[in-house]
């Protein structure tokens, strides 16, 4: 079945309502980003159906108008198809689960050294860490980003492999494959750096600085320019946002959850929300042009 652009609309231009007019219709249907456009396709023979309708109810029909027969609910895309279409996403959650394994999520400190952000040697009930400067002068660059690999324990794993896998393709379907791999290298960098500024040498490790830039990028991204696919379910960002100040408090690790990187949080927050706005802005922009 070949299918044609129908509709072609700037970036600013909510297509929510209507997309889900034709989900109720059984319309076999997607949008793709081209050239500063939306681009909605459809079947070459209902296209020109496809834009009178589009015509009448450019908002969709919240109001159900349209007298619709109920039908089956067409069934989700299974795992494999969502793995496909979200390849680094993917890609992320397996190392992640690799080095879980051979660390033994954090037990085998042997293993975790060669992630960590500085290189270590234990000295019987301590650790020495090698210094910044000499761990870069030796080309161990690979440190910079290596931590959000690192995970102590199921729950820290779990909890951040579930987000990841939210937020992330996200992204990776809104802007690409290579730009989500960009924004994780970057988020990690950047959130490492702030916790070892901040904390100075220590074990430190997890998704979660790459998950706070990610849900800043979502958060700025959606606020300057609108799209579907990074409006965020109600009440995820508040719950975010809560737990971070709840770490920055103390009361989190008080209770028995360890120590947190707050500095890593915080860093991945500010440099995610600073990545959302240039890109909200350039869309925005090359949607005005």
């Amino acid at each position: 079945m070949s299918t044609v652009a129908v509709l072609r609309l700037p970036l600013s231009v909510d297509l929510g309502g209507f997309v889900k007019l034709l989900q109720r219709m059984q319309v076999p249907h997607h949008v793709s980003e081209e050239a500063g456009e939306q681009v909605l396709w459809a079947p070459e023979s209902i296209s020109d159906d496809v834009r009178v309708l589009y015509q009448r109810f450019p908002a969709g029909d919240p109001d159900q108008q349209l007298d619709i027969p109920e039908q089956a609910p067409t069934a989700r895309p299974g795992f494999v198809q969502q793995v496909r279409h979200s390849p680094v996403t993917a890609l992320v959650l397996l190392a992640s689960l690799i080095v879980g394994a051979v660390t033994l999520l954090g037990e085998n400190l042997q293993a975790v050294g060669w992630l960590t952000f500085l290189p270590f040697r234990v000295m019987g009930e301590y650790i020495q860490f090698t210094p910044f400067a000499q761990m870069l002068a030796e080309g161990q660059w690979w440190r910079l980003v290596t931590p959000m690999l690192i995970h102590f324990g199921i729950l820290h794993l779990a909890m951040n492999g579930m987000w990841y896998w939210e937020l992330g393709r996200r992204i990776e379907v809104r802007q690409g494959s290579i730009n989500l791999l960009g924004l994780t290298l970057l988020f990690s960098f950047v959130s490492n750096y702030a916790q070892y500024a901040y904390g100075g040498p220590g074990l430190f490790g997890g998704l979660s600085g790459v998950l706070y830039g990610l849900l800043g990028h979502c958060w700025i991204f959606q606020l300057l320019s609108p799209n579907p696919a990074y409006r965020l379910p109600r009440g995820v960002l508040a719950m975010m946002l809560i737990w971070l100040v709840l770490c920055l408090s103390g009361l989190v690790s008080m209770i028995g959850f360890g120590e947190i990187a707050n500095a890593a949080h915080v860093g991945g927050l500010v440099i995610g929300c600073l990545t959302g706005l240039l890109g909200g802005l350039y869309n925005r922009r090359k949607a005005s042009i």
